[in-house]
């Protein structure tokens, strides 16, 4: 039975992910022009998602704390400068994350 019921609730879990992915090409795909609102969305939403998980990712820095935000500091300037320079955010964000867990584990 409890076999059952993660199979069944994997395949439900598939079928929405399916849906939700595949939900915008069904409504806007063929001829339809996509509204001028979804484009705008679309410019948008990652900058704002990235800055939401920066805020999020920090909001637990002890600034009045040994280190004092330190490992946060090099790590968040890592990534922006690896982005200024490669333009390639899965390489920045994978390398100041290496970074960040180094410093943290290692050094501070």
């Amino acid at each position: 039975m409890n076999e059952l019921h993660s199979a069944l609730m994997v395949a439900v879990i598939a079928l929405v992910t399916l849906l939700l992915r595949s939900l915008p090409f069904m409504v806007f795909g063929g001829k339809r022009k996509t509204p001028a609102f979804i484009t705008y969305l679309s410019n948008v939403l990652p900058y704002a998602i990235m800055g939401m998980l920066v805020v999020y990712c920090l909001r637990g820095t002890n600034l009045l704390a040994a280190p004092h935000g330190l490992p946060e500091l090099i790590a968040c300037v890592t990534v922006v400068l690896l982005h200024l320079w490669k333009r390639n955010t899965l390489l920045s964000i994978a390398l100041g994350t290496v970074l960040y867990m180094f410093l943290v584990q290692a050094v501070f």
